[in-house]
């Protein structure tokens, strides 16, 4: 009797499942359809809109009494709709502001969305940037309070509105607090910026890269690029910033961060987690439901196979949702001044119009997560076995196949890390930091390529074309 209960209430689980895994796939496809159909419908009914009274208000200024009274235009106020500040200075912010250049000093392209010039609001006294309401409308990243509020170091909920009304927590550790904000005042590196100069050059067409970036770490300079401040969809890549931002809020910094005694906390995955890398068809590591396994687990896990079981881990670990750990991913976005060009909503690399970075980005996020010794370790490892559970009792091997394949390759010096991605709408994309014979380091990324065997031979190009190979005499 007992067996058969059992059994009955597996095929209930079993049912469940399925009903939920059917529910999140009609979710995306939703979700899909709105973006294909529904988004740019409403955007062509605003623009349309927009231009009728746009010539509803031309025709209302041009109009003229009848009776020849007073040749006053309606709204014919000084200031209104002049295009001019009140100093004269041209209302479109034409003259130098802090988003109208590159980091180069060159002017940005016109593709590149992140600047978006100033315009006058009302009367011409109030202002404000497009570039400044979009970040207030992702998530607001950029508000203090609120991330402040979200989670306080030794608390044990996440705010109101960012785990969701009902939403339960999933963490797999009820006696865990929930991590954050981002320390301060701690152990940290300084941000880091590299500028173009007289001698940066594009690459050639040698490299079928999109979007590209060489700098050298040492000098601060950019050694050449492509598009490399060009919006463009990071996918995997994500999971550099999914390590450093959990290695931040967890504490673990500085030279003693391998040996922090959170590294051997436990986490239980949860069908939650695996449901959403099975609906999004996401790479694994392969826990399983249920499997208690390390923090330690959980960062390899996310870099060497670019699990999303394990980056999802890490969130649900240090935030309790993936929600709550996107806002603190931004947040060090903005620690790294590079709110304005990247911008995250989830923690593994899924496509979403609103999940963006750039090559120079991604290149800042991967030296800056190299500077903390244990994600560079994370991020130099060729193989890793996991710790022994009871669904794997000997544990997995898992491994980086980029720094697998590429250390055969005459790079003129040594890989010492790498990061790839793939997602269709980014196509092949992968970060590496190396250095050449005398130990000089040098970020590489390629986006926008056409596998992963061409994305893999771009960094070579570019490290065999810039890279000292010869010792010094």
């Amino acid at each position: 009797m007992n067996d058969e209960m059992r059994n009955e209430s597996e095929e209930e689980r079993s049912r469940r499942r399925r009903a939920r895994i059917e529910e999140m796939k009609r979710q995306k496809r939703r979700a899909e359809f709105l973006q294909r159909r529904v988004f740019p419908l409403a955007v062509a009914a605003v623009l349309i809109l927009g231009m009728v009274g746009t010539v509803g208000f031309v025709r209302s200024r041009n109009y003229i009494p009848k009776d020849g009274g007073a040749s006053q235009t309606v709204g014919g106020a000084a200031g209104d709709g002049s295009g001019m500040e009140d100093n004269g200075t041209p209302a479109d912010g034409s003259g130098t502001g802090s988003n109208g250049t590159l980091a180069d000093g060159s002017d940005r392209e016109s593709s590149d969305s992140a600047s978006v010039p100033m315009q006058q609001v009302g009367s011409g006294k109030t202002q404000t940037t497009v570039s400044q309401t979009i970040s207030q409308g992702q998530g607001k990243a950029d508000n203090r309070d609120e991330r402040q509020n979200l989670r306080q170091p030794g608390g044990s909920e996440v705010a109101d509105g960012v785990q969701g009304a009902g939403e339960e927590d999933v963490s797999g550790s009820d006696s865990r607090d929930i991590y954050g904000p981002l320390p301060e005042g701690e152990w940290h590196p300084k941000v880091f910026k590299a500028g173009a100069t007289v001698s940066t050059a594009e690459f050639s067409s040698e490299i079928i890269s999109e979007y590209g970036v060489l700098i050298d770490v040492e000098n601060e300079t950019i050694v050449a690029q492509r598009a490399g401040k060009i919006r463009m969809y990071p996918a995997s890549m994500t999971k550099i910033l999914t390590v450093l931002t959990a290695a931040d809020a967890l504490g673990i910094l500085g030279p003693e961060g391998e040996n922090s005694p959170v590294l051997d906390e436990k986490f239980t995955i949860t069908i939650e987690i695996t449901d959403y890398s099975f609906v999004n068809d996401c790479s694994n590591v392969g826990f399983e439901v249920g499997e208690e396994v390390t923090v330690r687990d959980l960062f390899y896990g996310t870099i060497l196979p670019s699990g999303a079981d394990a980056a999802l881990g890490l969130a649900y670990y240090v935030s309790g949702s993936q929600e709550a750990f996107v806002e603190l991913m931004n947040q060090e976005l903005e620690r790294l001044n590079l709110l304005g060009t990247s911008h995250f909503t989830n923690c593994v690399g899924i496509y979403d119009d609103e999940h963006y970075s750039t090559a120079y980005d991604i290149a800042v996020m991967l030296k800056t997560a190299a500077d903390n010794p244990f994600c560079r370790k994370v991020l130099s490892t060729r193989t890793y076995t996991t710790s022994q559970t009871e669904q794997h009792p000997e544990g997995m091997t898992i491994s980086n196949w980029f720094l697998r394949r590429i250390e055969d390759k005459d790079t003129h010096g040594e890989m010492l890390c790498g990061k790839t991605g793939y997602v269709a709408q980014s196509k092949s994309c992968a970060a590496s930091l190396a250095c050449d014979v005398n130990g000089k380091e040098y970020v590489c990324v390629m986006a926008g390529s056409a596998g992963n065997k061409n994305c893999m031979n771009d960094h070579v190009k570019a490290y065999q074309t810039w890279l000292t190979g010869e010792m010094p005499q």
